[in-house]
């Protein structure tokens, strides 16, 4: 199965090494060191507790504010000890008031700004709002404000700045690594890695860019004290950040408190269709006490339940990687201002969103682990006495969790494609992605791995090979994925507990956690507590809405880069003339509604061949309802359709049915060229240009018709992925004498 939505690691762009800071960042006075512990004399004990008390009820503004258990420990640590510390904690326990307060104390003690690095720009604008109403001066860096990296620099080197958040892709940037980091590691105050889980490839949301963290701490002056804070780590993971944290032979401060959340009530139930699970969402959505987040697996899906659920009337936004970026801080001061009912979210928003009368948090299909369902589960209930956790698991969910697993981790293959291809000469992405069959999701990924195990550099202009020796670790790989696959049946597991079985024991015993017990909330320790009933008018609702058909298929302008690599000159657009028309396909494989069947459909078999078959009745059905409801210009009078090596009685089959049923001229197939063979599926942009380029011809039947037809052709293909196989064919029609060519597939990928 292919086409899922990319993992919640890649919602950070991958930094532009063009886009840099403007000039006069060059110009800003470099920062004088300053030794740690330079300045005011730091008290220690009983006085270092009061200073800590004060500058907390300073900031809160309540006199009778007073620490959590342990956290007062942690700052002692840091600002006394000036360890390196790690604190796995409950979300909601107060992680961030520990490195606020520390860098603060460490400021008025005369040392340098923090460095927070932090891995969501959601994350990011939430800790920089948090510490202005702290008093905390807090800055950023990352992609979406580089308009005002000047800015900021001036403001670090005139000292104005006490903490400041960088995303881990931000330590990749070659000119941020080179001018701006040296400068912030010779006086930093104190360094903070936020959801430090990201470290570690055993967690469940590895970044890359995370492990150049262990460099950043190898570098630091003796005395600067580090601070790694998660809340949903296991022994495992804990182990994997603590031997990072370390490096050098530092020891390692670890803080773990119960994680169990009192005031979360979470609960499970299975309906079955994704009809059903919109339909009670759409019957009981405001029975959830006040705003909450509704999670979904998939771009596609969050983004369909939205449009179904603001149909039906709820005030709600999609929040996915597709949003655009201004949007989305929208969605996010609508849901804390209570402006909307919900957002429909991918792990988009995941860590570090914070809301603290966040009432409720539903899922329409479960995460693939324990561990990331308690992570995004966590958003909810921080500041109430109650807040409602709702799983409405779906029979898809498999499939999506196989996709995210097998595009998570680097292949033998691949990774040798790429080093293959690197030199001393840079490469940008999009060059070296010309030379190396690989989607560019996978390429990005695959090059941060790289860099992370010393092979690859980015330096101005792309990336270089170092020539350091480099081995593919596969027993590592191998036992990763193996932890994958235990990880998906736990969460299996936990949908499946009966009475009496706590289902918030299950998901703090998932992480280690030596205080696990029962809850005596949720639906398995006190019953069921959410309605389960749905009406008939909800579910016929959904069904209609799952119904839809018609997605567009829009026209590619712009041949890919690096062509010529491949010995084809073809570069820059692409001629009008030349093109196809918008296009439809029936839905999209990843769809709520007819992607089931579709799914269904382009199955393969135990020995993963395709399976072939004329077209279902059903199916039939929605491309004649999505023909009838396009809006073309001009009705087509002819349909040809693209030969299929792998399906040809369904391609077959499906442009026979639409022309008879259209009364339209049925023009055949076009002819493959001799020695064609299956295509290579998921290939990226320009080796499938490559592939696709001489595969068909236009027989000679069919050239001699096409210049007398008086409307467009209907371009007939089953499954459409990068759009090059219809860019290819309608180009091909239109050389021979086509004056319109309209795609139309059962299916788009994604």
């Amino acid at each position: 199965m292919t086409g899922w939505d990319e993992p919640g690691f890649a919602e950070e762009p991958p930094p532009d090494p063009l886009m840099e800071p403007p000039d006069d960042l060059d110009q800003a006075r470099p920062m004088e060191p300053a030794s740690p512990g330079a300045g005011v004399p730091r008290r220690r004990g009983e006085g270092l507790r009061d200073d800590a008390l004060a500058v907390l009820r300073e900031l809160t503004g309540r006199a009778d504010a007073d620490f959590h258990p342990g956290q007062f420990e942690a700052i002692k640590a840091l600002v006394e000890d000036r360890r390196r510390a790690l604190v796995v904690q409950r979300t909601g326990w107060g992680k961030s008031a520990v490195y606020f307060l520390s860098a603060l104390l460490q400021r008025r003690a005369g040392v340098g700004p923090a460095l927070i690095v932090s891995p969501l720009l959601a994350l990011m604008r939430d800790q920089v709002a948090a510490a202005a109403r702290a008093g905390v001066r807090a800055e950023s860096i990352n992609s979406a404000n580089a308009t005002e990296w000047s800015a900021v620099s001036r403001r670090l080197a005139r000292d104005e700045v006490d903490v400041l958040l960088v995303s881990p892709e931000r330590l990749v940037n070659a000119r941020f690594r080179e001018e701006q980091l040296p400068q912030l590691v010779a006086r930093m105050g104190l360094l903070v890695i936020d959801e430090a889980h990201c470290i570690s490839d055993w967690g469940h949301d590895f970044r890359p860019d995370y492990r150049r963290i262990r460099s950043l701490i190898a570098e630091l002056p003796d005395g600067v004290p580090v601070l790694a804070t998660t809340a949903t780590a296991n022994e495992r993971v804990v182990a994997d950040v603590a031997e990072q944290l370390g490096a050098g032979g530092h020891e390692v401060f670890t803080l773990r408190g119960s994680l169990a959340r009192d005031s979360l009530r979470l609960g499970v139930l299975e309906l079955g269709s994704s009809a059903l699970r919109l339909a009670w969402l759409r019957q009981h959505l405001d029975d959830l006490p006040g705003s909450g987040i509704i999670y979904c697996l998939t771009v596609s899906a969050a983004e369909d339940t939205a449009v179904f659920l603001a149909d039906a009337g709820y005030p709600v936004l999609a929040y996915t990687g597709r949003t655009d970026p201004d949007d989305r801080q929208h969605a996010e001061a609508a849901l804390k201002a209570n402006e909307v009912k919900a957002l429909v979210a991918t792990s988009a928003l995941g860590m570090g969103f914070d809301k603290p009368d966040l009432g409720f948090v539903v899922h329409l299909g479960a995460p693939s682990s324990p561990v990331a369902y308690y992570q995004q589960v966590g958003r909810a209930g921080r500041a109430t006495e109650r807040a409602d956790v709702l799983l409405l698991p779906g029979r898809e969910d498999r499939e999506v969790w196989h996709f995210f697993a097998t595009n998570a981790m680097p292949t033998r293959a691949r990774a040798d494609a790429v080093l293959g291809e690197l030199s001393d000469n840079p490469l940008s992405a999009p060059a070296l992605g010309a030379r190396v069959d690989l989607r560019r999701g996978q390429l990005d990924l695959l090059l941060k791995v790289l860099a992370v195990e010393g092979a690859v550099r980015q330096v101005q202009g792309g990336w270089v090979a170092t020539g350091q020796p480099w081995d593919y670790d596969e027993d590592r790989y191998t036992r990763i994925a193996a932890a994958r696959v235990a990880e998906q049946e736990a969460m299996l597991d936990y949908e499946a507990l009966g009475e009496g079985q706590c289902r918030m024991a299950y998901l703090t015993a998932s992480l280690d956690d030596p205080a696990s017990a029962a809850c005596g909330r949720c639906d398995t320790c006190a019953g069921p507590w959410y309605p389960v009933e749905v009406n008939d008018d909800g579910a016929e609702a959904a069904r209609k809405a799952l119904n839809r058909v018609g997605v567009p298929i829009d026209p590619r302008s712009q041949w890919p880069v690096g062509m010529l690599r491949l010995g084809i000159d073809l570069k820059g657009r692409i001629p009008a003339g030349e093109r196809h028309e918008p296009g439809r396909v029936v839905a999209r494989l990843t769809d709520l509604g007819y992607g089931t069947a579709l799914r269904v459909l382009f199955a393969v078999d135990s020995g993963g061949r395709p399976l072939d078959a004329p077209v279902p009745a059903p199916l039939a059905a929605a491309c004649l309802r999505t023909l009838r409801e396009w809006d073309w210009e001009q009705r087509p009078a002819a349909v040809a359709w693209v030969p299929s090596l792998s399906r040809p009685t369904l391609v077959s089959s499906l442009a026979a049915g639409v022309a008879q049923a259209g009364r339209l001229a049925l023009l055949g197939p076009l002819d493959l060229a001799p020695g064609a063979v299956p295509l290579n599926r998921s290939t990226n942009a320009a080796y499938r240009l490559r592939d696709v380029l001489h595969r068909f011809q236009v027989p000679e039947a069919m050239a001699t018709r096409l210049p007398e037809l008086a409307g467009p052709v209907l371009l007939i293909d089953d499954l459409v992925e990068s759009r090059w196989t219809l860019t290819i064919a309608a180009r091909l029609l239109r050389q021979a004498g086509a004056g319109t060519v309209l795609p139309f597939a059962l299916a788009a990928a994604g």
